[in-house]
């Protein structure tokens, strides 16, 4: 445990209602205890100490809303913002992911000690893995986090049929999320970012890649830039250096099975528990999406059946549902 004298402070900053003493003898005691090794406890000083800020005001969403930039030609808003509600406890996924998305957020909530050594949180970040396997909720989950609003860049509106109106919008959207913080989500980015060198290359394609490959070099703003993409492998080669962090994503693993149902179904009554190896098993190699997926058709049927509790008998029509709409050769939807 901390030593005497930071215990008497720390209790002294308390009494006298003193913030800046308070968090100062905090983050003496938390280095102290990460010195001795005890970094689980540490890290729960930190959570508490940090905390999740309050909630984005509804008049700053109203604010961004409004200063949304449009394609000139069509009209159409290039970015779409919303207000973060998935929490950090809502991610079902692999220790490493977690990991990394953790110290993104203790990177941001510590920022002004990384800029007293001259250094800054991490601002750009590439996800990638199979699609459905929660690189958007991790998005998401940052903003919420980090309480800022989330702006879903709309590739749709931003790529256009016109010659170089593409560039134009990307360099409207950089210039919105540099004008105030919020966390920028660029889903499909390989739509941006393909690889130049390709059979199909041509000269607007080449234009693209170099305006993004230019504006994420330059960007110096305060949001938080997210990258998405299904397709790596079609990613230009010179992408990847551009980028503070990339996190890789994948399926859920038996275990993150069993938590994702024991989840999902927390509020169902049922006849089975979610998160027996036999009940697992059955959602072997599907995404996050599809698990989620199958379990609102059961939960339907259910209900449409005028049953209290959840069956097995629900779960396994649900499932031959989902593989009968799916590929054989697809366990990972979006």
């Amino acid at each position: 445990m901390a030593n005497g004298k930071l215990l008497r402070q720390l209790v002294r900053a308390g009494v006298d209602g003193d913030q800046d003493a308070f968090r100062r003898a905090s983050e003496a005691v938390i280095a102290e205890e990460r010195d001795k090794q005890h970094h689980l406890l540490a890290n729960d000083l930190e959570k508490l100490l940090y905390g999740r800020p309050t909630p984005v005001p509804s008049l700053s969403l109203l604010h961004l809303t409004k200063a949304v930039p449009s394609d000139k030609e069509r009209g159409i808003d290039l970015v779409e913002v919303r207000q973060p509600s998935r929490q950090l406890e809502d991610l079902v996924v692999s220790r490493d992911v977690k990991t990394s998305i953790e110290q993104v957020l203790l990177e941001h909530n510590r920022q002004a000690a990384l800029e007293g050594y001259g250094l800054e949180p991490a601002r750009k970040l590439l996800f990638f893995g199979p699609p459905g396997c929660g690189k958007t909720l991790a998005a998401e989950v940052v903003a919420m986090e980090l309480n800022l609003p989330l702006a879903i860049v709309r590739l749709d509106a931003v790529i256009s049929s016109y010659l170089g109106e593409t560039a134009a919008n990307l360099r409207k959207v950089f210039d919105f999320i540099s004008s105030q913080p919020l966390v920028a989500l660029f889903d499909e980015f390989d739509a941006l970012a393909k690889e130049r060198s390709g059979d199909g290359d041509h000269g607007e394609l080449r234009r693209v890649v170099n305006a993004v490959l230019q504006m994420i070099d330059d960007y110096r703003g305060k949001s938080l830039i997210v990258a998405a993409t299904n397709h790596e492998n079609l990613l230009d080669s010179a992408i990847w250096r551009r980028f503070d962090e990339t996190v890789k994503f994948s399926n859920p693993d038996a275990a993150q099975i069993g938590k994702l149902l024991q989840s999902k179904l927390s509020g169902v009554r049922r006849n089975f528990e979610a998160s027996e190896s036999a009940i697992v098993s059955k959602f072997k190699g599907m995404s996050h999406a599809d698990i989620e997926r199958v379990l609102r058709r059961a939960i339907k049927e259910m209900i449409l059946q005028g049953r209290e509790f959840l069956e097995l008998a629900h779960l396994e029509s649900a499932l031959r549902r989902e593989n009968r709409q799916s590929p054989t050769s697809k366990r990972c939807a979006k």
